[in-house]
């Protein structure tokens, strides 16, 4: 199996805590004064300096729809296919986000999935052996750095980065990233019964994924660090791995206690340094792990199933290592009241969440995952429109 080695800058999907103070913070928000301005652009930021804006902020870039899209734009389904990327966009200028963590672009025609049948159908195919010799094929990653040209990734990185937020206008662009931290399952990879059982039968042969995923993650954790101290990028990071299931961890906490959560926080130490927000995604029942991803430096959650038992009532009472209030992306619900319920659901739960965090935390109004097309679009509507007349 060919092992992919260095820094992967493609739009994809122990050591000691170095703490992001409060004067870093407000030291990395003078630094983004230099950042193009904008109510939306000021919103958020003032969101991410814990600070209260006029109303909560609406980010978008999870509307996996393209029925949705050609109706808000006007456009042909032609001209979907042709450009997603672009259609996405106008759609969520038409919605009026003041932000976006991304653009869903099918990865075919009359799909709505980002991911590729055809790849599902080949980790179904992995075998442990395969793993065992992906993981034998890989470099030492403690050799990674050596072999990385940091400015040229810088500039492909901020280049990229720039292209967006030009065509983004008014609406902050600020992608998620996912290969910015290390990976503890590799079940994209391989398959979830290949990787856990090698997981589970192999835990040192195991142990050097884990590792190789984070010294890549660091080397582009420094990246974007340095594109926010410039004023580049703004001083937020949009992350996650999915850990849990509906029922709890996927493995056990004293795993991830012991290979993976300290491995998390080395990756993040460059973007902490600089005062970054760094939001972790949270899908399942993160209650096992919840407070050990807090220590880990993140400044905010994202998603919240609430079937799961992550009910937003308890989870803003939360704090960061330093004390801070927490940022939520959330809590718009993708699995009941936006597919299944009707515009009056929809905006009494934008009320409820806006009720929900006032003095507790900081609230960014965003969907719990992706709006699919079952969704209706009178609902997708309304949750922007509920968002855009509310006042704090």
């Amino acid at each position: 199996m060919k092992v992919r080695t260095g820094l992967n800058l493609e739009n994809r999907f122990q050591n000691e805590r170095t703490p992001s103070s409060n004067l870093q913070g407000r030291k990395t928000m003078e630094n983004n004064k230099q950042l193009p301005g904008g109510e939306s652009k000021a919103r958020l930021h003032k969101v991410f300096d814990l600070a209260v804006p006029d109303r909560p902020p609406i980010i978008g870039g999870w509307l996996a729809a393209p029925e949705h899209i050609t109706s808000l734009t006007g456009c042909t389904r032609d001209d979907y296919w042709e450009n997603p990327f672009h259609w996405g966009l106008q759609a969520e200028k038409v919605l009026g986000s003041d932000g976006l963590v991304g653009i869903f672009e099918p990865v075919e025609r009359d799909g709505y999935r980002i991911v590729d049948g055809r790849a599902i159908e080949q980790r179904a195919e992995t075998t442990v052996e395969d793993v065992l010799e992906y993981i034998e094929n890989m470099p030492d990653p403690a050799s990674l750095a050596d072999d990385f040209d940091e400015q040229a990734a810088y500039q492909e990185f901020i280049v990229e980065h720039q292209a967006k937020q030009t065509q983004c206008g008014e609406m902050l662009w600020f992608q998620a990233d996912w290969i910015v931290i290390p990976k503890a399952l590799w079940y994209n990879e391989f398959g979830y019964e290949s990787a856990l059982v090698t997981l589970a039968q192999y835990p040192d042969k195991y142990r050097k994924l884990i590792q190789f995923s984070a010294e890549n993650g660091r080397l582009r954790a420094k990246l974007i660090a340095r594109a926010i101290q410039q004023g580049i990028h703004p001083p937020v990071l949009f992350t996650g791995e999915d850990l849990c299931g509906q029922r709890g961890p996927l493995v056990s906490p004293k795993f991830l206690r012991k290979e993976y959560f300290p491995l998390l926080e080395y990756t993040l130490e460059p973007l902490l340094q600089v005062g970054t927000k760094v939001i972790w995604h949270c899908d399942g029942d993160m209650r096992k792990v919840l407070d050990d991803v807090l220590s880990c430096g993140m400044g905010g959650l994202q998603g919240f199933q609430r079937e799961c038992g992550m009910d937003l009532e308890w989870i803003v009472d939360l704090k960061t290592r330093d004390g801070d209030p927490l940022v939520i992306f959330g809590p718009m619900s993708v699995t009941k009241t936006l597919p299944h319920g009707d515009p009056d659901d929809v905006r009494a739960e934008v009320q409820w969440a806006m009720d929900t965090c006032r003095d507790k935390a900081c609230l960014v109004y965003f969907t719990s995952n992706t709006i699919t097309p079952d969704t209706p679009l009178e609902n997708v509507r309304a949750l922007w429109q509920k968002v855009q007349e509310s006042q704090w």
